[in-house]
């Protein structure tokens, strides 16, 4: 049976594979439309197979949100460079499968894979993308926010969807659904610049703050050497690291301590009341650095760095008439924590010229 340019201009619309595979396809398929987009599938899934073993660390990071904002979805698709990923045709499958995730609402990627997406699994529509754009293809994570009743999610991306973040909140009152709203996206902003890892210092490990507090003891030190060397004023170098080590126990001590100083600098006692606070409150905030980098409430506002996260929250709580309180948020970072092959191209031209 001739294969004629129609025929093959049918089956590239229908696939996304190459001219070149359409017209072999048809050849050995003698003709049948069905039957060649079956050989292409077949022929991309032993493609996919040859290409799962690369590296993939590149690619997007793309965030889905309903109309209501009452669900929030957020997915890491990677490819193995940043050429294909700013392709139109993986950005796109980067949308389907966040799309996928949002509406089948899988457990994990094994319960993923096992949805039905065009009338085959996702796992081999994931094989057939690889086998079309031509590289290994992973969905790697995907993360999934829903509100119940007075909550309200939103999402942010950053740098083209190399960063992404998904929020939620409660509120108090129904009316303040838009404003709240309104405020998720500037904290997502927030999260995605400032990198915080949890909600609250209330949620780190004992174990885990005890291990960080030598180390930052120490790179404060470390920084005042060079600090003294170019005759510049000294950073006040902690004793702890997070208000979780700020017991009761631990304040009263400091507050009698920090009165004995006023007492040695003959401020008078009837004034220490005005003092006290401003002093109590710098120490906290030069010992608890730990939550300062990794806890969102404890965090310096991006948009006001006067002001912590938590009284930002406190003053838009007060400015909207009624209580805001997050819940949690996810932060994806593209390729954070995969191991990119260096190439060395100088030993890979050596190599083909052997």
């Amino acid at each position: 049976m001739a294969i004629t340019a129609g025929m093959v201009k049918e089956l590239r619309e229908k696939t996304g594979a190459g001219m070149m595979d359409c017209k072999k396809a048809l050849v050995e398929s003698n003709g049948d439309l069905e039957a060649a987009s079956e050989w292409l599938k077949n022929k991309g899934l032993s493609s996919a197979g040859k290409k799962s073993d690369r590296i993939a660390a590149e690619g997007a990071v793309v965030v889905d949100l309903d109309e209501n904002l009452s669900k929030a979805t957020m997915v890491e698709v990677n490819a193995e460079t940043d050429f294909v990923a700013k392709n139109d045709q993986f950005q796109n499958f980067a949308k389907r499968v966040a799309q996928q995730v949002a509406e089948k609402n899988p457990a994990d990627i094994d319960a993923l894979n096992q949805t039905q997406i065009d009338g085959q699994s996702f796992d081999e529509y994931v094989k057939l993308n690889i086998a079309t754009i031509g590289e290994n293809l992973v969905v790697r994570r995907f993360a999934i926010l829903e509100a119940g009743e007075n909550e309200v999610v939103n999402g942010y991306t950053h740098m083209g969807g190399k960063i992404g973040v998904l929020v939620k909140a409660k509120f108090e009152k129904g009316e303040m659904k838009n404003d709240v709203a309104d405020f998720l996206k500037q904290l997502a902003m927030h999260i995605a610049a400032l990198k915080p890892t949890i909600l609250s210092y209330e949620q780190f490990d004992d174990a885990f703050v005890e291990s960080e507090t030598e180390g930052m003891i120490k790179t404060i030190e470390k920084e005042n050497e060079e600090l003294a060397r170019l005759k510049k004023p000294l950073k006040n170098v902690p004793e702890f690291v997070s208000k979780k080590q700020l017991s009761d126990e631990v304040m009263a001590k400091v507050e009698e301590r920090l009165k004995e100083e006023l007492k040695a600098e003959g401020k008078p006692e009837q004034i220490w009341d005005r003092i006290l606070p401003g002093k109590i409150a710098r120490y906290i905030a030069d010992n608890t650095l730990l939550d300062q980098q990794l806890c969102l409430l404890d965090q310096f506002y991006a948009l006001d760095d006067k002001k912590s996260v938590a009284q930002v929250v406190e003053e838009k709580s007060k400015a909207l008439g009624g209580t805001i309180e997050l819940v949690e948020f996810v932060r994806f970072e593209l390729g954070e924590g995969i191991e990119k092959k260096e190439d060395d191209f100088a030993a890979e031209v050596e190599a083909q010229l052997k």
